[in-house]
């Protein structure tokens, strides 16, 4: 069954990399570390990796006993910022075929569009690392 809400694989990896690296920040984490916690692909997970090395929210640590770390505390790193170090800017639409001129009353989804998009962009938006590790009962 397919999800409703689309993230692209490379954001959610990015996302869940990131959770993966501020459970283990007392030390670098390796690849194929994260890898194997989310059993994914490590050569697609290294690309996002440095995808987010660029973006500035993880440092490469390199030689024996390298990996990546967090570049910032996880209170400050928050879902929309890794969501956008991946995917762009958010951009929400309030159509699904991505028209300007569907107007709510007139669209077969009213306003449900927009309103999915509002609760994604304020949740990323609020929540971080940190606040996300607490409402898991996850270690600090």
């Amino acid at each position: 069954m397919s999800n409703i809400l689309k993230i692209s694989e490379a954001a959610s990896l990015a996302l869940h990399a990131m959770i993966v690296l501020a459970k283990n920040r007392e030390k670098p984490v390796s690849v194929k570390f994260i890898a194997d916690e989310l059993e994914v692909s490590a050569n697609h997970l290294s690309k996002v990796m440095q995808r987010l090395v660029k973006s500035e929210l993880v440092n490469s640590i390199k030689g024996n006993g390298g990996g990546f770390k967090l570049a910032l505390s996880p209170g400050k790193i928050t879902f929309l910022k890794v969501y956008e170090a991946i995917d762009g800017k958010f951009r929400p639409s309030g159509c699904l075929l991505s028209k300007n001129e569907c107007e709510p009353e007139k669209c077969i989804m009213g306003d449900l569009v927009k309103s999915v998009n509002t609760q994604v962009e304020l949740y990323f938006k609020n929540k971080n690392l940190d606040s996300f590790l607490k409402d898991k009962g996850e270690k600090q």
